[in-house]
């Protein structure tokens, strides 16, 4: 699979509503994050009426033959919560207590959650082998738990960052089915198969148990996908039995490429594209980067203090846009694409 020019419109997915503007955790949007392709564990699912999935389904047409084969990586997000502790004494006892706000050297810093980057390969697996003996792949990924100290301006110890990461555990099921002559249906199911213990877990706390942002990339070895959007008319019939549960799946690469499909839990096209002008990723997948860009510039010094106080992606977003040069700003103002030549028909 070759996935170089497909890395920035999946980490575009990763990362939508990561952190939305103005990106600071006082204000309300980003309260509650992450709203899109969380697959939770089945348990808290179950106590939410499945409104809250735990699992996602793909489903997409191969054209192949026997030595064809799928190649699957399912990506996603885990939560690690951020705690601080302040060193206390008391009675000559020294102990590390849990705060909600610490300032070291001019910088105030607030628990968070935190954000990095899992991924799950599966060994390519032949279409026709699927056929008849499906694949079923565990997954899991421990729990963790870590410590930063804090010092102050003589190198003093005087707190710690916790970071906690919880384990998760889940499947990747694989299946094939003939769907016509060298025409292959490919199914692909993730679940979260991680426990959570208590019948009235928090969202937050289940999120800790969650994949997040969860997508899957296919690609086809000695094949080709069909556009589910755009299909040949001898398939439309077929494609229109593909049921996809949380998935958007598109062809993506250079356009009239179909090694590679993406499926998304965000509606896509076919072919999507990051706008060549854009300055990087503002955690959000429908962003307008002139809009956000200047927004950005006009906040308070307080407000961006907060966000560069916070998390580590925000701050690196607001420095690459405090330092973007006026011309690559008036960029973002209008851009002609695919300029043609006008000829008017005689009457």
């Amino acid at each position: 699979m070759n996935t170089k020019s497909v890395d920035a419109i999946a980490n575009a997915v990763l990362y939508e509503g990561y952190m939305l503007y103005p990106y600071r955790p006082s204000s309300v949007k980003n309260r509650q994050r992450f709203n899109f392709g969380v697959l939770y564990p089945k348990s808290y699912s179950e106590t939410q009426a499945g409104a809250d999935a735990c699992n996602m389904q793909t489903e997409c047409l191969v054209e192949g033959a026997y030595l064809s084969s799928l190649e699957v990586r399912v990506r996603f997000l885990q939560l690690v919560a951020r705690s601080l502790r302040e060193l206390q004494t008391s009675q000559g006892r020294i102990s590390f207590e849990p705060v909600s706000m610490l300032d070291v050297n001019g910088k105030r810093l607030i628990p968070w959650q935190e954000a990095i980057e899992c991924e799950v390969t599966v060994p390519a697996c032949n279409l026709e082998s699927l056929t008849t003996a499906p694949l079923k792949w565990e997954f899991s990924f421990l729990a963790k738990e870590e410590t930063e100290p804090l010092r102050d301006a003589r190198s003093q110890i005087v707190g710690l960052i916790v970071r906690k990461q919880e384990s998760v555990q889940g499947t990747v099921e694989i299946s094939a089915m003939h769907a016509g002559d060298q025409l292959f249906k490919v199914q692909v199911r993730v679940r979260n198969l991680t426990s959570l213990e208590g019948d009235h877990a928090s969202r937050d706390e289940a999120l800790a148990r969650s994949l997040v942002s969860a997508h899957i990339l296919l690609g086809v070895l000695d094949g080709q996908f069909v556009s589910l959007l755009e299909p040949p008319e001898n398939l439309k019939d077929v494609v229109a039995t593909c049921q996809n549960v949380g998935a958007w799946p598109v062809l993506v690469g250079n356009a009239g490429d179909r090694d590679t499909m993406l499926s998304s839990p965000i509606i896509l096209y076919d072919y999507p594209r990051i706008a060549p002008e854009s300055p990087g990723d503002l955690f959000d997948g429908t962003e307008i980067d002139e809009i956000l860009a200047l927004r950005i510039l006009t906040m308070t010094d307080d407000e961006k203090r907060e966000m560069r106080n916070t998390d580590d992606r925000a701050r690196k977003m607001l420095e690459r846009t405090e330092s973007l040069p006026m011309e690559h700003l008036l960029k973002l103002h209008g851009t002609l694409r695919e300029l043609r030549s006008l000829k008017e028909e005689m009457p």
